[in-house]
């Protein structure tokens, strides 16, 4: 019964996360008449009202074909509506296969469209990054894009079928956020402005989030009193308590770190000490919702400088500094050579010091670019971090530097 997993996994004894898809496979499943929750890697929310099939999310470009039969076998009523909660590729790519026969109306905020030219201009560096970050070589950014019908400002409600859509607007993950609340079913649909993680708002490798605006999201959905919330990434989680809970806490766990960012920014100090002095509150460390898994407080900490403080970060030697190589290249010559910085590398590394290790080694691999040895020590510097860190924007990014260097030992 999905009532029983989700309480499972709001107890913290299993995990369905955007990190830990726990029912990805299973098909749509049931929440209430005429609801339904398809959990996938992009959670799809289902509903068939009055003859019409609706869709809230329609997952990736990679489950296409799977969100389309499993649907199907859920209900044989012609999409009509579709909304997106923001415009990630995950959320976006399934209408295509209900469309043979009459086109559905796709609901989304104004910035989506605008995401989507972006995406285009910037096709390569998405590759990119998304091949680092989920580990697939082979991931190419797709090109086309199923533009919305219906766009909206602030905030747009929807009939459709025997349903409302209250839909507002809300930055966090992103700058063209739709939360969703259908009152027929007491529903709150957040889409990635809750995934049971902590908030995806420091994210190293993409574009500006809003941490300070998540906030505020987040107590405005704790102010509708669901009774219960789909997210487009984990389990669903049932009854107003938890849910207002859930959003609260996360509220006040991210306006923490805001507020202790803003204050020592406000006072001067520079990004290096920031990064290293904010810290997340404890009292909320055991919350199986704000497990770093995906994203964590350092690289929210980092956004929140780049959005509140430009670029520069304090430090006057990095306003125009030499290139990474040079210095490299200048410390290895004091230091005895690259190879005298993958040793120290090492042992930086059987000291525990894995930050000092993987900057020792960073500079002799870009001291000795072609020195096996030193690519071995650079390897193992950063399988060794990759294998240590929880959050998988860390993993990926040190995995995928291991490999880079294990091709060259």
């Amino acid at each position: 019964m999905i009532e029983e997993y989700a309480d499972r996994v709001w107890r913290g004894e299993m995990a369905d996360s955007i990190v830990d898809n726990g029912m990805d496979g299973k098909g749509v499943q049931t929440i209430a008449g005429g609801l339904g929750w398809w959990p996938g890697f992009g959670n799809v929310i289902t509903f068939e009202t009055e003859g019409e099939l609706l869709l809230f999310d329609t997952s990736s470009p990679f489950s296409t074909a799977k969100l389309y039969e499993d649907v199907r076998a859920w209900s044989s009523a012609p999409l009509t509506s579709a909304f997106f909660s923001h415009g990630h590729i995950d959320h976006v790519f399934g209408v295509a296969p209900f469309e043979q026969d009459r086109r559905a109306t796709v609901y989304a905020h104004e910035a989506v469209a605008e995401r989507f030219a972006r995406y285009v201009l910037t096709n390569g560096y998405n590759s990119v990054i998304n091949q680092r970050q989920f580990q697939a070589p082979n991931l190419r950014w797709p090109m086309d894009y199923r533009q919305p019908d219906v766009s909206y400002r602030d905030a747009l409600t929807v009939r459709a079928g025997g349903l409302t859509f209250e839909l507002f607007h809300a930055k966090g993950e992103t700058d063209d956020a739709t939360v969703a609340y259908v009152p027929e079913h007491r529903l709150l649909l957040p889409g990635d402005l809750f995934i049971w993680v902590t908030p995806n708002c420091g994210n190293p490798q993409k574009v500006q989030r809003y941490p300070r605006e998540w906030v505020h999201a987040l107590r405005r959905m704790a102010a509708l009193d669901a009774e219960i919330m789909l997210p487009s990434h984990g389990a669903p989680i049932f009854g107003a308590a938890r849910i207002r809970t859930a959003l609260l806490e996360t509220a006040e766990w991210l306006e923490s770190l805001v507020t202790q960012t803003l204050d020592l920014l406000n006072a001067g100090a520079r990004l290096d000490e920031i990064v290293h002095t904010v810290k997340p509150l404890e009292h909320l460390a055991d919350r199986p919702y704000l497990r770093a898994r995906y994203d964590e407080p350092e690289f929210i900490v980092r956004n929140l400088w780049r959005l509140y403080g430009g670029w520069y970060d304090g430090n006057p030697a990095n306003l125009k500094p030499a290139s990474d190589a040079a210095i490299a290249s200048a410390v290895a010559g004091l230091a005895g050579g690259a190879s005298a910085l993958a040793d120290a590398a090492l042992k930086a590394l059987a000291d525990g010091d894995e930050r000092l290790a993987g900057n020792l080694a960073e500079m002799a691999a870009l001291a000795a670019p072609d020195d096996a040895g030193v690519h071995r020590v650079r390897a193992e510097v950063f399988s060794t971090r990759a294998r240590t860190e929880q959050s998988l924007m860390a993993q990926s990014i040190y995995t995928w530097a291991a490999a880079e260097s294990a091709k060259r030992a």
